[in-house]
């Protein structure tokens, strides 16, 4: 699994290489450059009780929201310096970044709960609080995601592939969350899918929807946009997409979530073909 450091490394390089990156990439690297080195201080640790294989052989994720920790200050204060870096890089949220921190500082919002609302895919608690600060509810998912990230794939690195061998479900055998991107390898074209939350790779079938599990070739199709190793994966039977990068055509060395990042162009062109990213 990719470590910050190379995340940071292949947005510098992204930078240097595509001037029209220029404007968004500092952002995500100074996001980059606070988590480096405190991957283990975001206050959010996992205690699973159960066998991991036995889980996973009866199609139950390794963990759920239960069993996720919380050392509350330790989170509070690793919230706040992630408010503190989007402060110094986006201007335009100032307002609404001072009442989450304001929220936070006086204790009355539980990180917990948000946790494992996101981890759920439970939108409730996210929205009640926007409503309640008069803020953007993306911009407070956007904020927890980023610990309870850190702290997954800190996780998931523990648990190497070939664990998972015979997992056949389309969500996270490790966190249970959706994919967030796929990846073809090998000569054959393997599929991996890649946790949006966790960012664990398992093997998926080639032909078959991420999200519905539709397998109707007349229902999928793909589409590209340039030269890029990276295309859209669409399925007309659930309008979800999900973008899928050839490791046999190149960027191999970006870390798929960096990839995500750079190909933003791509969720644009989707979204105007109807489709929806797929959560």
């Amino acid at each position: 699994m990719p470590s910050t450091e190379q995340k940071i490394a292949a947005l510098q390089q992204a930078a240097k290489s595509s001037p029209e990156y220029a404007e968004i990439v500092p952002l995500f690297i100074g996001i980059y450059d606070y988590v480096d080195g405190k991957e283990q201080q975001t206050g959010i640790s996992f205690e699973t009780s159960s066998d991991a294989q036995e889980r996973t052989g009866q199609s139950l994720p390794l963990m759920n929201s239960s069993d996720l920790k919380l050392n509350r200050q330790q989170s509070v204060a690793f919230l706040l310096g992630i408010i503190d870096v989007l402060s110094d890089k986006g201007q335009e949220h100032d307002e609404y970044l001072r009442k989450i921190s304001a929220a936070l500082s006086s204790g009355s919002v539980d990180p917990g709960a948000l946790f494992r609302a996101i981890l759920e895919r439970n939108r409730a608690p996210i929205n009640d609080l926007a409503n309640e600060l008069t803020v953007p509810a993306p911009l407070v998912e956007y904020i927890f995601e980023i610990p309870l990230k850190t702290s997954l794939e800190a996780f998931s690195a523990g648990y190497p592939a070939g664990q998972f061998a015979a997992w056949q479900e389309s969500f996270c055998p490790v966190c249970g969350s959706r994919a967030g991107m796929a990846e073809l390898s090998g000569e054959e074209g393997r599929r991996m899918l890649s946790c949006s939350a966790c960012s664990f790779s398992w093997q998926f079938k080639r032909l078959t929807c991420a999200y519905c599990g539709c397998d109707e070739p007349e229902q999928l199709s793909y589409f590209t946009a340039g030269e890029g190793a990276t295309r859209v994966d669409t399925c007309k039977a659930c309008s979800r997409y999900i973008k899928t990068r050839d490791s046999r055509k190149g960027s191999v060395d970006t870390p798929l979530e960096i990839e995500d990042l750079l190909t933003i162009h791509l969720d644009l062109l989707a979204a105007q073909e109807g489709f929806e990213r797929g959560k």
